[in-house]
């Protein structure tokens, strides 16, 4: 395949941190200060100073300021600060965003962060009396939370796919299956069965309460650097080899008028990102793949090519989505379904241990490694990392 970005293997993840997971409203410390934890763990992990770090960027909104932060860690300079503009997705954008600017010489070390103290909870209805823009064509008739947004959706793609209840419970099954081999998942000691899975309340259909991500505290931080200096650093670099992100035409999340309803909004960067990196899906190894609900994972599958239309049952069953005989290992870790629910961001983490060699549920000889982050919603993004 033609390359088609010009960045590919030029940046690399060098670092990786995190904080101890906990659930809702649990963590003893402040928003802050686990992001600050998550840092100095990855500036270790890189065997660097955090002084040397010179750039910062974040996604889906921050209850910190770059500038606090840098001055709380001690920055030699501030030479990069930047928040996407978006919520899922931008697990993918905020680390390509950080390759962008180590490759066009903005900064020289630049960290992806998320960090999360969930005080107000994201699966509860609004309680205003006032409600404006799309909220205004949503709340007054029932959708009142993400679940009943992306289940609208969900449930759209399974009548148009034929994709069977079976489908989103192999995604649920894998993400415990891979928890019950971490230590610092949520889920760890959790195991899940189907009869738990069927037995389950229903949230919203077609989601029962093991198709939902859970709710965390915790951060997670990934630090970038150019290939040529990661050459010299601790760890094996982990290569960039493609990032894209986007969202297709008014596949807004929060308009239920988009004409491709039922996509996942990787229609079109689902493929363009393999014409980036000059492979194809058969090439990937491990997917870690944004399971805020199970069935946007399936969607999401399916729009980068795994699988065609009419195999969609066949391709998502347990014994292929699990390590370590699966086809296609995904979530090795627990996903946001069984690990924590970092809005995503620790799927990037186990995506970088796969290629390091160091995950607890290891593929063997991975090579490339796929993130795909914001299933169902807007802009959506997603990355492919190379050994």
């Amino acid at each position: 395949m033609e390359n088609h970005w010009a960045l590919r293997d030029k940046a690399a993840i060098v670092g990786i941190g995190q904080t101890k997971f906990y659930k809702r409203a649990a963590s003893p410390v402040s928003e802050f200060e686990l992001a600050c934890q998550a840092i100095i763990n990855a500036a270790a992990d890189a065997g660097i100073a955090v002084r040397d770090i010179d750039g910062l960027t974040t996604f889906a909104g921050a209850n910190w300021d770059s500038d606090l932060m840098a001055n709380v860690l001690g920055m030699k300079e501030l030479r990069f600060a930047n928040n996407a503009w978006t919520g899922g997705g931008g697990v993918t954008s905020s680390v390509c965003n950080a390759a962008l600017a180590v490759t066009s010489g903005i900064a020289d070390c630049v960290v992806a962060l998320k960090s999360l103290k969930m005080v107000n909870r994201f699966g509860q209805a609004s309680t205003s009396a006032d409600m404006s823009g799309a909220y205004a064509y949503m709340v007054p008739y029932g959708m009142l939370t993400p679940a009943h947004k992306i289940a609208m959706r969900v449930r759209r793609f399974m009548e148009e796919c034929n994709v069977r209840q079976d489908a989103l419970a192999a995604v649920a099954m894998a993400s415990y299956h891979h928890a019950q081999f971490n230590p610092n998942a949520i889920a760890y000691g959790k195991p899940l069965t189907r009869e738990t899975y069927d037995n389950s309340r229903w949230i919203v259909e077609p989601f029962h309460l093991f198709d939902c991500c859970m709710e965390n505290d915790g951060a997670v931080a990934i630090i970038v650097t150019t290939a040529e200096r990661a050459r010299d650093l601790k760890q094996r670099p982990v290569y960039i080899s493609a990032a894209a992100q986007g969202m297709e035409f008014r596949n807004y999340k929060n308009s239920n008028n988009a004409p491709d309803y039922a996509s996942s909004n990787y229609k079109v960067i689902g493929r363009r990102i393999y014409e980036m990196a000059g492979i194809e899906p058969k090439d990937i190894d491990v997917v870690q793949n944004y399971d805020h609900f199970s069935g946007g994972a399936v969607a999401a599958l399916y729009e980068h090519g795994f699988c065609e239309r009419d195999q969609i049952n066949e391709f998502c069953t347990f014994e292929n989505l699990t390590w370590p005989g699966g086809k296609l290992p995904c979530n090795t870790s627990g996903g946001n379904l069984a690990e924590c629910y970092v809005i995503g961001m620790q799927l990037m983490n186990e995506a970088v241990r796969q290629l390091r060699g160091t995950s607890t549920c290891q593929v063997k000889d991975a090579e490339f490694a796929m993130v795909i982050s914001g299933s169902m919603t807007s802009p959506t993004g997603n990355m492919i990392l190379r050994r």
